[in-house]
């Protein structure tokens, strides 16, 4: 895909951005996400549900639910990928923004 493509995804889905979608495909390494977009697909492998312990397959969020993610990647190829994460460290960060003083200024 063009640079142009991908600088519009980019900008659609910036990195750290908390984004809605639709469970839409199981894979044994994680779950495809409906992102309600022709031209990109979301995903989140196995390793982006939680932050401790074991994930499995089971575990996924059932086919056609909604789920809320945090962007972490792209796959900038014919896959046309943006890649997501719901563990619960990421998506608080995405969901509180805490202005932490520097080191120097406490």
């Amino acid at each position: 895909m063009s640079d142009q493509f991908w600088n519009q995804v980019k900008s659609n889905y910036r990195l750290g951005k908390l984004i809605h979608g639709k469970v839409e495909h199981h894979a044994p390494f994680g779950i495809f996400v409906n992102l309600g977009d022709d031209m990109v697909r979301g995903i989140v492998q196995i390793t982006d549900f939680v932050d401790t312990g074991d994930m499995t397959s089971e575990m996924y969020p059932a086919i056609g639910s909604p789920i809320g993610a945090v962007v972490v990647e792209y796959t900038e190829d014919d896959r046309n990928q943006v890649w997501l994460s719901v563990k619960p460290s990421v998506l608080q960060k995405a969901l509180v923004h805490l202005n932490v003083p520097a080191a120097s200024e406490r």
